[in-house]
């Protein structure tokens, strides 16, 4: 039989809110947009979008310049979480995420398939709820503390040696 070694402690380094923002709007946009993937396996919908339909609308420049933009939200949300100031970055997660979660309720209304259009609205809310928690519980420094500081304005703790 083997003696037992004693296991090391795995490192959990801590994760910069910016790159939380991020991976959590990268995790948003994968499940908006799989939603909607997936909802070309139900019946009937690939044959309205060759008859020139999505879901009541008429297809056409503007819808799918709508639905772009729409698109395009959350995408350079990622892009603005890694970039923008921290202050700035705070408040635009903070309302972004605020008008995206009765935006993705709204998907829901009138569908016929509430299994899978309500989990997909619940998993959607509970990424909104987190983007809402890492900017609102964003880390704050004291100004009276002359430190060096992080770009999210953490305290950059001196490494170990040893």
């Amino acid at each position: 039989m083997g003696t037992r070694r004693p296991t090391a402690r795995l490192e959990d380094p801590r994760i910069p809110v910016r790159a939380k923002l991020a991976a959590a709007w990268t995790s948003f946009m994968f499940l908006y947009a799989y939603v909607d993937i997936l909802a070309f396996f139900k019946p009937g919908v690939i044959e309205d979008i060759g008859s020139g339909v999505v879901w009541e609308f008429d297809i056409s420049q503007s819808l799918l310049t709508v639905f772009l933009a729409l698109m395009a939200i959350p995408i350079l949300m990622v892009v603005l979480s890694m970039t923008l100031p921290a202050r700035a970055n705070r408040v635009t997660n903070l309302v972004v995420a605020s008008v995206q979660v009765p935006f993705a309720a709204f998907n829901a209304v009138g569908e016929s398939w509430m299994y899978f259009y309500g989990l997909g609205v619940a998993l959607e809310v509970i990424v909104l709820a987190l983007i809402l928690r890492y900017a609102w519980t964003w880390p704050r420094t004291t100004p009276s503390a002359p430190t060096e500081t992080s770009p999210d304005r953490e305290p950059v703790r001196a490494r170990q040696q040893g």
